[in-house]
């Protein structure tokens, strides 16, 4: 009997277990490796209030749609009504708003209305003075803010920031609070002593320091590759050729952005013009229409306010993929 009879007969005895059979041999004499097996990807957890289950059945896709359409519908006239309420106002009669109940629309349609209002409350001044005190503080929002944030960003100076925490504590003062220092400062400028009362500076220089803008851009601008800026170094740019060159055209869209904020917050604004513009050739249109509303019937004053919110509601319509982009640019570093 052979030594690999003997081998194989040990190996079978009983109690201990068989050894396993080595692998085939492959054509050229070495084994070959058994088959790998593919791992399964792990499964996703489904994060949301409804589950791909419950929705794949008819009840669940019924009630999905009657929520999504609610809330949309729901919300869309919480934020349009008032719009709706103050167009159709302007074409009713004045004992037609004063019904009760009211009604949700005009029994005849007076477009004659718009004009008078036009004539009667000087509306050409005020908007004429608006787009002044708006293209002014965007002029000079740009200039200072833009300049500012791209110091604070790349050119990084000494006890920068402090100087940043320092302009994004003051987004936490309530503006109602700095109104009396902000008013006496434009009333008697430091150092310089000017009075900018009834001037389109005293909208203009407030308008331009703005910490909330200064952020922005910065986290926009800390975006941008530092390698673009250190090859323009190389080849001789100086700090605001880079500026000018370089980080401008690439911000366009959060340019943009401050741009419609700085315009829009302008052309609302009502109690800082109130203060600072006390002459009636002077003011905004906001505080216009305000201070001649109790002369006039109540869709005339509603007329007004139509012709006051369409530039509004046409750069909102115009601009609103800028501002959607803007605010998102700059988001993540990539």
């Amino acid at each position: 009997m052979s030594s690999s009879t003997v081998r194989s007969s040990s190996d079978l005895r009983p109690g201990r277990p068989a050894r396993p059979a080595p692998p085939p041999a492959a054509r050229d004499g070495r084994p070959s490796r058994p088959p790998r097996r593919r791992r399964k990807a792990p499964e996703r957890p489904v994060r949301g209030l409804v589950s791909p289950q419950t929705l794949s059945t008819t009840h669940g896709r019924i009630i999905y749609w009657i929520i999504l359409v609610t809330v949309v519908v729901g919300f869309t006239a919480i934020f349009v009504f008032p719009l709706y309420w103050m167009v159709t106002g302007a074409m009713k009669s004045s004992d037609e708003l004063a019904q009760i109940p009211p009604s949700f629309f005009p029994t005849s349609i007076d477009w004659g209305v718009y004009k008078e209002a036009w004539d009667q409350l000087d509306l050409g001044l005020f908007l004429r003075n608006t787009i002044v005190y708006a293209a002014g503080a965007w002029l000079f929002t740009l200039v200072i803010d833009v300049t500012a944030a791209y110091a604070l960003s790349k050119l990084r100076p000494v006890l920068g920031k402090v100087v940043l925490g320092g302009m994004l504590a003051t987004l936490m003062i309530p503006p109602t609070v700095i109104l009396l220092p902000a008013y006496l400062t434009v009333k008697d400028l430091p150092i310089l002593g000017w009075n900018l009362l009834n001037t389109p500076w005293a909208i203009w220089l407030p308008a331009a320091a703005n910490g909330f803008f200064i952020f922005l851009l910065k986290r926009f601008f800390d975006s941008i590759p530092r390698e673009l800026l250190e090859a323009a170094e190389i080849d001789g740019a100086g700090p605001v050729r880079i500026l000018w060159s370089i980080v401008l055209p690439v911000s366009r869209p959060i340019i943009g952005v401050v741009s419609i904020l700085s315009v829009m917050s302008v052309w609302k604004d009502f109690v800082w013009p109130l203060l600072v513009l006390p002459d009636g050739d002077k003011m905004s249109i906001s505080v216009g229409i305000s201070s001649l509303s109790a002369q006039m019937p109540q869709n005339v004053l509603m007329a007004a306010l139509v012709i006051a919110s369409i530039p509004a509601i046409v750069v909102f319509f115009v601009f609103q993929r800028s501002i959607m982009a803007g605010l998102t640019a700059g988001s993540l570093k990539g």
